[in-house]
């Protein structure tokens, strides 16, 4: 998500007020969804991109055969906490497990600038309980759930840490000279992509005021610097930096734009505030047609292509008094389901997925709508809670968003 999106979720959710249950509720889940497509960055996709791809790294046994992973959560296929939000206890699904969250909080500064914040909620492989963190002001999970890639505090950051889950310990750096302020793992976990920034794109500027309209205005989101992006080898080190910066003036760019993984693994893709399709590049950094079976893979829908490659995520479906959510043909786009939920964040396997969504008599809120961690099913009705409604805690004030990966 960018700074300016992240800011406005920050300042209206933190309050998290309950009213009474809107009679245009479906109308302002659709414009809500249309609202943050425009300025949707990749950093909001990959709550759901680490799962599009069915390889895991996995260990090697004696033979030199490969070797199943111990799974961080265990064997049972679903694991909810529906009296848990933030959730306190590890939740999963199918393959899929909710290795993190994270809350955002702008911080003023005394000369009028700011910064947002975040305070993250981490998978602790030994425990099975979430981990309380502001060490870092970074941080994604690999799959397995087993470590992390973050970033420090000071952004842009001259290393990538690799950090032990279980140990909280970083076990080793990456160096990245170019500077780095953005960092996810491919499906396999085997590659790193690192965006790359000239400034910090989490500054929060006085001269680009913004209200959310329930208080005064407050400093928004920084100035466009990005200047590429670094794939790095996981197991060695080694990457390489390709320069792609932002081209056109501030008022085309949000100040964070950063690149992920396409599902193929031999691509990685970007989004724009004025263009929400895939902007995608060869990992030397050549500019690309978007492959034809990536054609209907929505950057603004979290959840990507399911494992298999056959289906998509949507758009909201819904109506007035409806909430739906699109499954599409991922090969020709055509409509194959609509599920009753409002985001589509995660792909639990072909046919499951985990989703924002809630009994539309229950969606009330004050300037939004409430959600909880649902698991819909392609071709079914049934629905699964995962957990609590989504709200503020004082561990971890504001909204959470998920990190999900393959367990």
């Amino acid at each position: 998500m960018n700074v300016d999106a992240m800011l406005k979720e920050a300042l209206r959710e933190q309050a998290d007020a309950v009213g009474p249950a809107p009679a245009d509720l479906a109308d302002r889940v659709l414009a809500a969804r249309r609202r943050r497509r425009a300025g949707t960055a990749v950093g909001a996709f990959v709550a759901g991109a680490a799962v599009v791809a069915a390889a895991v790294l996995v260990p090697r046994t004696d033979d030199g055969e490969d070797a199943p992973p111990a799974e961080v959560t265990g064997s049972a296929d679903v694991i909810a906490h529906p009296d848990q939000s933030p959730p306190k206890d590890a939740i999963a699904a199918g393959r899929t497990v909710l290795a993190a969250f994270v809350t955002h909080k702008p911080v003023k500064y005394a000369d009028g600038d700011g910064k947002l914040t975040r305070t993250y909620g981490v998978l602790d492989p030994t425990t099975k309980t979430y981990r309380k963190t502001t060490d870092w002001s970074w941080l994604t999970v690999a799959p397995g759930a087993r470590t992390a890639a973050v970033l420090e505090k000071k952004l842009p950051a001259k290393r990538v840490g690799i950090l032990d889950l279980a140990t909280n310990k970083v076990t080793r750096w990456i160096p990245v000279k170019q500077g780095a302020a953005g960092v996810e793992y491919s499906a396999d976990g085997r590659k790193l992509v690192v965006t790359t920034y000239k400034t910090d794109p989490d500054h929060l500027y006085k001269d680009r005021p913004m209200s959310d309209g329930s208080g005064p205005e407050e400093p928004s989101q920084g100035h466009p610097s990005r200047t590429g992006f670094s794939v790095v080898d996981v197991a060695s080190g080694k990457g390489t930096w390709a320069a792609v910066p932002l081209k056109g003036g501030e008022m085309e760019h949000n100040a964070r734009e950063d690149f992920l993984f396409a599902p193929d693994g031999d691509h990685v893709v970007t989004t724009s505030m004025t263009d929400g399709s895939p902007q995608t590049y060869a990992l030397d950094g050549r500019r690309v047609p978007t492959p034809e079976k990536l054609r209907h893979w929505l950057m603004y829908a979290e959840a990507g292509l399911s494992p298999d490659g056959k289906l998509a995520a949507g758009d909201f479906a819904g109506g007035k008094n409806t909430i739906a959510v699109a499954v599409n043909d991922a090969r020709t786009g055509a409509l194959v389901d609509k599920l009753p939920a409002q985001q589509l964040l995660a792909w639990a396997d072909d046919k499951r997925l985990i989703a924002w969504g809630c009994d539309p008599k229950r969606c009330d809120g004050k300037g939004e709508f409430r959600n909880q961690l649902l698991l819909v099913t392609v071709g079914s009705d049934k629905v699964v809670q995962l957990s609590d409604f989504r709200k503020a805690s004082a561990d971890y004030p504001g909204r959470w968003s998920p990190q999900f990966t393959t367990r």
